[in-house]
C-alpha cells in the first residue's frame, strides 16, 4: 500500500470513529443528559487535541455546537464554540472559506446579548486576520454583517460591512436602515458617512459601489444625477476627483459644500484624511483618525468612535 493510500485509509478509520463516538453524544443529549455530554464532548477535544488530531477535534466540537443549539442548550454550545477556535488557534489552520462559514454559523446562533458571543466573534476576528495585523478577513465580515442586519442591528452591521469588501450589500441594509430609523431629511447622511468611512479605507470600489446602489435602490431618493440633495451631488463629484487625484478640484469642491458638510462635524474629518490618501495633502499635527471608522461593536477594541 502505496503512502497516500495509507494516510487516505487512515483518515476513513479516523472518521468512522468520530462518526460512532458523536451518535453515542447525540444519544446523550436527546435523552436529556447535557452536562454528561458536555463534559464528554469536552474530554474527546483534549483528547484529540493531545494527539494531534485537530481536524477531528474541530469537526467534533463543530457539530457538537449545532447540537446544542438544536436543543436551545445555549452555554454548552458556546463553550465547544469557543474549543473550535482554540483548535484553530493552536494548530496554525489556513483561513478558508469553509472554516469562516463555520465561525459565521454559530455566531449567528449565539444569544446576541450574551458575552459569550461577544468573546467569540472577537477570538474569531483576530483569528481570521492570520496574523496580519488587520482587522479580520473580509468574508468573515461580509458573514457576520448578514447576520447582524437580520437582527435589524444595524450600526454594528454597517462596521462590519465596511471592513468587508461588499458594498452592494451594505447600500442594501443602509436603505432599511434609513428607512426603519432614520428621518426623511437624513437619507443622503446614511450614505455619505458609508462612502466617507470607505475612501478612508482607501477602498475606493466600494464607495462607489455603495453610493451608486443606495441611490438607485432608495425610495426617497429621485434618479440622478445631479440630484435633488447637495451633499449627494458633493459625493458624485468626490467620487470622480479621487479618480482624477487633483488637489484644486477636491479643494473647490470642499469650499462650495461647505455649508452641506457643515451637517456633520465629521465630514471635515473624513476629508481631511481623504486628502492625504488621494490629493497628497499633508497631515495635520493633531489628527484625529482613530476616530473615523464608525460605530464599533462592543466586542471589537479598536479605535474608532461616530456613528449616525
Amino acid at each position: 500500500m502505496s503512502e497516500q493510500e495509507s494516510l487516505k485509509s487512515s483518515s476513513v478509520r479516523n472518521r468512522g470513529g468520530v462518526q460512532r463516538v458523536e451518535g453515542k453524544l447525540r444519544a446523550s443529549v436527546e435523552r436529556g443528559d447535557y452536562y454528561e455530554a458536555h463534559q464528554m464532548y469536552r474530554t474527546l477535544f483534549f483528547r484529540y487535541m493531545s494527539q494531534a488530531k485537530h481536524a477531528e477535534a474541530r469537526e467534533l466540537m463543530y457539530n457538537g455546537a449545532l447540537l446544542f443549539f438544536s436543543y436551545n442548550q445555549q452555554n454548552s454550545a458556546a463553550d465547544l464554540s469557543m474549543l473550535e477556535l482554540e483548535s484553530l488557534e493552536k494548530s496554525g489552520a489556513k483561513v478558508d472559506d469553509e472554516t469562516l462559514e463555520h465561525l459565521a454559523k454559530l455566531f449567528s446562533l449565539m444569544d446576541p446579548n450574551s458575552p459569550e458571543r461577544v468573546a467569540f466573534v472577537s477570538r474569531a476576528i483576530k483569528w481570521s486576520s492570520g496574523g496580519s495585523g488587520k482587522l479580520g478577513h473580509p468574508k468573515l465580515h461580509q458573514l457576520l454583517a448578514l447576520t447582524l442586519w437580520k437582527e435589524q442591528n444595524y450600526s454594528e452591521s454597517r462596521y462590519h460591512f465596511l471592513h468587508s469588501s461588499d458594498g452592494e450589500g451594505c447600500a442594501q441594509m443602509l436603505v432599511e436602515y434609513s428607512s426603519a430609523r432614520g428621518f426623511h431629511g437624513e437619507v443622503d447622511m446614511f450614505v455619505a458617512q458609508a462612502v466617507l468611512q470607505f475612501l478612508c479605507l482607501k477602498n475606493k470600489t466600494s464607495a462607489l459601489v455603495v453610493f451608486t446602489t443606495y441611490t438607485q435602490k432608495h425610495p426617497s431618493i429621485e434618479k440622478g444625477p445631479p440630484y435633488v440633495q447637495p451633499l449627494l451631488n458633493f459625493l458624485w463629484f468626490l467620487l470622480l476627483a479621487v479618480d482624477g487625484g487633483k488637489l484644486t478640484v477636491f479643494t473647490v469642491l470642499c469650499e462650495q459644500y461647505q455649508p452641506s458638510l457643515k451637517r456633520d462635524p465629521m465630514y471635515n474629518e473624513y476629508l481631511d484624511r481623504i486628502g492625504q490618501l488621494f490629493f497628497g495633502v499633508p497631515p495635520k499635527q493633531s489628527s484625529s483618525y482613530g476616530g473615523l471608522l464608525g460605530k464599533k461593536p462592543r466586542y471589537l477594541c479598536v479605535n474608532t468612535g461616530h456613528d449616525s
